[in-house]
C-alpha cells in the first residue's frame, strides 16, 4: 500500500480525538445504538481535528486507485476488557474505542447496520470465536474470501471500517484488500462485458432468509466501465453458465495479482470503499485466552435517503 492511502495522527489530534471519543462516551444513555447518542456522535464528529476530516472527505469524494484509507495512531482507550468470545458479539456501551470507530464513520457517511445481522448492533465486534474456525465468517480464522460486504444485498455498504483494537498473538492476520480499479486494467475486453452483464447471483446468508436462498440475477461490473464498481463475494456468488464461470476465474486471478495485505497495529482504523474494493483476511491461530484479535467493524452509507424505505422510523438499521 503506497503512502498515499495512509494517514498518521500527530500525537495531540490523537490526544484531541480521545477527548471528543471520551465526551461522547459519558452521553446518556451511553448506549451506542440510542438515537440520541448517535446524534449526539454525528454532531461530535465535527470535533475531529481539521485535518482528518479533510482527509475523510477527500477519501469520500475519490477513494483513489486502492479504495482503501488506513488512519494509523488513533485512541484505543483506557484499559481494555478481554477479547469477547461468544458468536455475534458487538458493542451496546458506549466505550472509547466503540465511539472513536463511530465518530470517524459518522464523519464519513452514515452508520447502518442490519436487524438480521447482529442483531442491528451499530458497532459491531469482530472477533475469533471457538469452534468456528472454518467459518467463512468474521468469526472465522481460516483465510477468509475476497469479498464485498453483503454482495447479495440490494442497499450494501458504500464503506466498511474496521478499527483494531487489539491485534492477534503473532501479527500475522492480514486484512486482504483487492481494488477493482488495479484489477481492471488486466482484464481483457470480452471479460469485462460478460461480467457487466446478470450472469451472476449471490447466495443469501441463512440469517438474511431462507438457507440456500438467492439474490436476483446480477452483475459483478457494473457503472462506467473503465471504472466499474464491484458486486462478488467469492465464496456466495455462482455464475449462471460456462461463459460466466470463466469470466470470474478471469477476475479472481486479475484481482489476486492485486491483492495488498495490511496489518493492523492497535489504533489502526482501515475504511474499505465496498463499491470498489473487495477484502478478506488471511490465516491466524487464536488462542482464546483474552487477548485475540479485536476489531469493531461498521457499516456506511453515503447517500442514507436511498434505504429509507427499510428503516423504521428513519433510524439506522435495515429490516
Amino acid at each position: 500500500m503506497t503512502e498515499d492511502h495512509i494517514f498518521t495522527l500527530t500525537a495531540a489530534e490523537r490526544d484531541e480525538i480521545a477527548a471528543v471519543a471520551g465526551a461522547l462516551a459519558e452521553v446518556e444513555p451511553r448506549l451506542v445504538d440510542d438515537r440520541t447518542w448517535l446524534d449526539a456522535c454525528r454532531g461530535m464528529s465535527e470535533r475531529l481535528p481539521e485535518r482528518l476530516r479533510r482527509r475523510l472527505r477527500d477519501f469520500r469524494h475519490d477513494p483513489l486507485l486502492e479504495g482503501v484509507l488506513l488512519v494509523r495512531n488513533l485512541p484505543v482507550g483506557p484499559a481494555l476488557a478481554p477479547t469477547p468470545t461468544v458468536y455475534d458479539s458487538v458493542e451496546r456501551t458506549a466505550t472509547p474505542a466503540a465511539g472513536t470507530t463511530a465518530l470517524v464513520s459518522m464523519q464519513i457517511g452514515e452508520v447502518i447496520a442490519y436487524r438480521d445481522e447482529k442483531s442491528g448492533a451499530l458497532v459491531q465486534n469482530v472477533v475469533p470465536v471457538a469452534g468456528r474456525e472454518e467459518q467463512q465468517s468474521n468469526a472465522g480464522s481460516v483465510p477468509l474470501e475476497l469479498h464485498v460486504e453483503n454482495a447479495f444485498h440490494p442497499h450494501r455498504p458504500d464503506m466498511v471500517s474496521l478499527f483494531c483494537v487489539r491485534p492477534d498473538h503473532d501479527g500475522g492476520a492480514g486484512l486482504r484488500v483487492a481494488s477493482v480499479r488495479r484489477a481492471a486494467a488486466l482484464l481483457p475486453h470480452d471479460v469485462r462485458k460478460v461480467l457487466g452483464e446478470e450472469r451472476f447471483r449471490t447466495e443469501v446468508p441463512p440469517s438474511f432468509g431462507a438457507p440456500g436462498g438467492q439474490a436476483s440475477p446480477h452483475a459483478i461490473l457494473h457503472g462506467d466501465f473503465d471504472d466499474p464498481d464491484v458486486r462478488v463475494d467469492f465464496h456466495a456468488t455462482h455464475p449462471a453458465d460456462d461463459g460466466a464461470a470463466e469470466a470470474m476465474t478471469v477476475l479472481r486471478a486479475a484481482l489476486d495479482t492485486v491483492t495488498r495485505a495490511v496489518y493492523l497495529r492497535p489504533g489502526d482504523l482501515a475504511v474499505v470503499d465496498n463499491r470498489v474494493t473487495l477484502h478478506g483476511r488471511t490465516h491466524f491461530t487464536p488462542r482464546y485466552d483474552g487477548e485475540d484479535r479485536w476489531l469493531h467493524r461498521t457499516f456506511i452509507h453515503l447517500d442514507h435517503r436511498r434505504s429509507r424505505a427499510l428503516r423504521a422510523d428513519n433510524g439506522q438499521v435495515l429490516s
